[in-house]
């Protein structure tokens, strides 16, 4: 069973659009359902049956460079596997295309939901390409979210942060890590994983790098090839790789 909340749109800048359900497209190449317009953002909530349910929750947000959201692929696929570990899974839609301001938005909002309605024990956040920015920016940028509750504000900081081939963390002055992602120091254990032949592959190591020099607990996965955008899809030996060492970081750091 699944449940969608939409989320608050205060102080976003395609407010005057028209609040509608999300223009859907199917790409037969890639075998993707993807989203090519969102206006009224929400989170799909999906629960693990009820004698495997551990208390935790992970928000998930799909890729797509900002433009589309890949939903199955990097959105429902992967919130269905981290029912199977015991998870409960929150999937974003945040608005696209081209709305990065409010996409950020999006997920401070997702991820105040579903901190002050819902009783977890620990709630981390899961991103795929620029997802994954989005959730590194979360992670790094999380006394923004909190500046209105003061007495906690460590409150809405998530409590573990997964990339997965993660794009547009190396937008600083000759592809160092980019300004935004220097709000806070503090942040989240954190598992990376991305491939060499990746277009996208310097974001993940210079996040790591970052990550290093802090001296943060985190943990860094890579692979020779894969690409870019496999998800967690059977024939690619990435996409069969980083769940697996995932679940492994998932038990070592929330257990």
């Amino acid at each position: 069973m699944t449940n969608k909340i939409y989320l608050s749109e205060d102080k976003m800048s395609n407010q005057l659009k028209e609040k509608k359900e999300p223009i859907t497209t199917f790409d037969k190449y890639s075998n993707t359902t993807k989203l090519i317009e969102v206006t009224h953002p929400l989170i799909e909530i999906f629960e693990p049956e009820e004698n495997n349910n551990n208390g935790k929750a992970i928000l998930i947000c799909p890729g797509g460079s900002y433009k589309i959201l890949a939903i199955d692929k990097e959105g429902t696929e992967p919130a269905l596997w981290l029912n199977t570990l015991g998870y409960t899974t929150y999937v974003l839609q945040y608005s696209i295309p081209d709305q990065k301001e409010d996409a950020f938005n999006d997920i401070q909002n997702a991820f105040k939901i579903i901190t002050k309605k819902f009783d977890h024990t620990k709630i981390g956040v899961l991103g795929f390409s620029a997802g994954a920015d989005l959730c590194a920016q979360l992670s790094t940028r999380f006394l923004e979210v909190s500046k209105t509750y003061e007495d906690k504000v460590c409150h809405f900081k998530p409590d573990f942060l997964l990339l997965i081939y993660p794009a547009y963390l190396d937008l600083g002055e000759n592809k160092t890590i980019s300004p935004n992602l220097l709000q806070d120091k503090n942040v989240p254990p954190t598992f990376i994983f991305g491939t060499e032949d990746d277009a996208y592959f310097n974001s993940a190591r210079t996040f790591a790098n970052y990550l290093k020099s802090l001296k943060s607990n985190f943990e860094l996965q890579t692979l020779t090839s894969g690409g870019h955008g496999y998800g967690l899809r059977k024939g690619n030996k990435a996409a069969e790789t980083w769940p697996v060492l995932a679940e492994k970081w998932l038990r070592s750091i929330t257990e």
